[in-house]
């Protein structure tokens, strides 16, 4: 049996009990951007990034048989060593040790420090160099706890971690482009 022709990735999707939340911190932590979404009987938001790779968060059915994320599996997967041999998304970014660097330090303060800086307009929480701002962070808890690791044949470093609904992810420096 011959292979289909032309077939290519069209969208990765991820379950959520929050899609909105779930939206929010793939557009402010890789860029993603949201898309015009048809309107479904449950909760979707369409994402993009880049040209061609889109990412639809879909509200989860509580009545569904399907597991669940790593947290609530039977023997779930909380440590973010287990995520190279465990399912996981993996994004190409450019800017790799500034990436991994704003997972551990900042996590989802910056997701909080947007939101602050926004109500008193200031732009782009990215634009802003945080670690002028380093005391405001302490004793305000970890940011995201982050695996990180070279591949073993040296050609590219790895970080892997969860996003908040417990979703494995994984940065990588290598382009896509082999």
């Amino acid at each position: 049996m011959a292979a289909a022709k032309g077939t290519c990735l069209n969208h990765l999707s991820r379950e959520s009990p929050d899609v909105k939340r779930l939206a929010k911190f793939y557009i402010e932590m890789f860029g993603f951007e949201q898309v015009e979404t048809p309107k479904f009987d449950f909760e979707v938001i369409w994402l993009k990034l880049g040209s061609s790779f889109y990412l639809h968060l879909i509200e989860r059915d509580p009545n569904s048989k399907l597991p669940e994320g790593p947290w609530s599996s039977a023997s779930a997967v909380a440590d973010p060593k287990d995520l190279p041999r465990g399912h996981h998304l993996c994004l190409y970014v450019p800017n790799f040790d500034s990436v991994v660097q704003n997972l551990k330090v900042r996590g989802f303060l910056q997701i909080l420090l947007q939101e602050v800086f926004s109500c008193y307009g200031v732009g782009n929480v990215h634009n802003i160099e945080l670690s002028h701002f380093q005391f405001l962070f302490e004793g305000l808890g970890k940011g995201i706890e982050v695996n990180e690791m070279t591949r073993p044949d040296g050609k590219a470093r790895q970080a892997f971690f969860f996003d908040p609904d417990g979703n494995g992810l994984e940065v990588t420096s290598q382009s896509p482009e082999l």
